[in-house]
Order: structure tokens, then C-alpha cells, then sequence
């Protein structure tokens, strides 16, 4: 898959977002890419954990914007949904240890889908945002249940409905970030972390995980919502004039 870069190294899964030339903005096959990833390391005893980061010192710029303006404007069209929806079953689903490395940029899912993560390295010079409502959205990923219990509801009132931007001190400071590293250094700090996760009983590791988190059907019955909604407003005048404003500026 051009835009995606599976890896195995012992134990270790890594997914490497690769579109350098688009800031990673993930289309409808990488979502589809990253969903097998993950699926088919869940029956894999080999695979212990698994990594996500982006290459070229960027993590994601999120959705590609195209895709969903096509959608919004087009009156129809729930296939990116449903690609976007079923990565995100696949890690609610996922029962192995996962860390992400995130260098630059995290927009949207970019940031969404660390709520999902156990454990987050980022480069210092990493940035942390979810422009939704700025586009006429609303969040997606179980963002709107994970990001208050994680982060405290102000705190997910100000990143999710306000669009405030964090820098990587202040993501730490919130609890959604473990480590600040060297801009660089995220995806080998995030290997050494795997290998400690790795070096665990592995049956007493997925069962504390298993205890930490959400119960699954909680997570997709917030998913199911979030999309719904953000499937409705990706048709509403509010989000498609949104949309229209951003493509024009960016042609300026």
C-alpha cells in the first residue's frame, strides 16, 4: 500500500502513515490499510504491540478534506464514513498494547485517535488540534466520551468545541501525552517503549488493559452517534460553506 508502511520487527507491529506530499491527510484506502494492520495482528501471538506514527516529521494533517467535501457537496456518499468508522472499530476492537509517536502535526483523528492509545511519545515541536466545529463538524473517534474523561470536560470543551491548539508540553500537561522527546525521536523512543510492554506477562498485561479502558460497546455506541452527526452535518449549508471558505483560502 503506497501511502502506508507495515512492519513487523520481533514483536512489534509498526504503521507508518506515508503521504508526505499531502501531510499524511488519510484517504479512504489508508483507512482501510491501517484497519487490516491492526485486525490482523489481533490473532497474531507474535505481534505483542503495536506502533502508529507518520513519516516526515508529520503525524497526520487528518482527513483528506476532498474526500469529504465531495461528500457533503454530493448530497450522499457514506463510504469514507464507513472506511473512517471502521478504523475506528478497529482500535476499540484492538486487545494489543498501542503506542503512537507523533511528530508535527496531529489534526483531527490525528488527535482523536490517540484516545485510543496506550501510551503517546511526541516530538517537542508537536501540535495537537480538532477544527471541527471550525468546518461545521462535530468531534468523531469517541473523542466526545474519551477526551473529558481523559483530559477533564473544560480542557475537551476548549480543544473539541473551541479548536484551541496544544503544543506537546501542554498535551502532556493535560494527560493525553506520556513523553516529550526529542523532535525525531518519537517512533525509536516509541519502539523502546514497546519493547519494555513487550518484555510483560502478556495475559496479565491485555487483562489490566482490558480494565482500564471503556467497555467496547460503550465506545462504538458513541461512535455510531458521532457519525451519524457528523454524516448530517457534513451535508448542512453551515459545513459545506465552511469547507468552501477553507479551499478557497488555500488556493490564495
Amino acid at each position: 500500500m503506497g501511502h502506508l508502511l507495515v512492519s513487523d520487527n520481533d514483536a512489534i507491529r509498526v504503521i507508518t502513515l506515508q503521504r508526505p506530499e499531502k501531510k499524511n491527510a488519510i484517504t479512504r484506502d489508508m483507512y482501510r490499510a491501517m484497519s487490516g494492520a491492526i485486525d490482523s495482528a489481533q490473532n497474531d501471538p507474535v505481534i505483542r504491540c503495536i506502533v502508529i506514527t507518520g513519516n516526515s516529521g508529520v503525524f497526520t494533517a487528518g482527513n483528506d478534506l476532498d474526500d469529504f467535501l465531495k461528500d457533503g457537496t454530493s448530497g450522499g456518499g457514506d463510504e469514507p464514513a464507513s472506511d473512517a468508522v471502521k478504523f475506528l472499530y478497529s482500535l476499540v476492537q484492538n486487545t494489543k498494547p498501542l503506542i503512537a509517536a507523533v511528530e508535527g502535526i496531529a489534526v483531527g483523528i490525528g488527535t482523536t485517535m490517540l484516545f485510543h492509545c496506550d501510551y503517546v511519545l511526541a516530538g517537542s515541536s508537536a501540535t495537537f488540534s480538532t477544527p471541527f466545529i471550525h468546518l461545521g463538524l462535530v468531534p468523531e473517534g469517541a473523542s466526545s466520551l474519551l477526551a473529558p474523561q481523559s483530559i477533564g470536560y473544560q480542557r475537551a470543551f476548549a480543544m473539541l468545541v473551541m479548536g484551541h491548539t496544544l503544543n506537546a508540553n501542554e498535551a502532556r500537561e493535560a494527560g493525553f501525552v506520556n513523553t516529550v522527546v526529542t523532535p525525531g525521536e518519537a517512533a525509536a523512543e516509541a519502539e523502546k517503549i514497546a519493547r519494555e510492554i513487550c518484555a510483560l506477562p502478556a495475559e496479565a498485561v491485555a487483562l489490566s488493559r482490558k480494565l482500564l479502558k471503556p467497555q467496547p460497546e460503550e465506545l462504538t455506541r458513541r461512535i455510531d452517534l458521532e457519525s451519524r452527526l457528523f454524516g448530517e452535518r457534513l451535508r448542512s449549508e453551515e459545513a459545506i460553506a465552511a469547507f468552501q471558505t477553507f479551499f478557497a483560502r488555500k488556493k490564495r
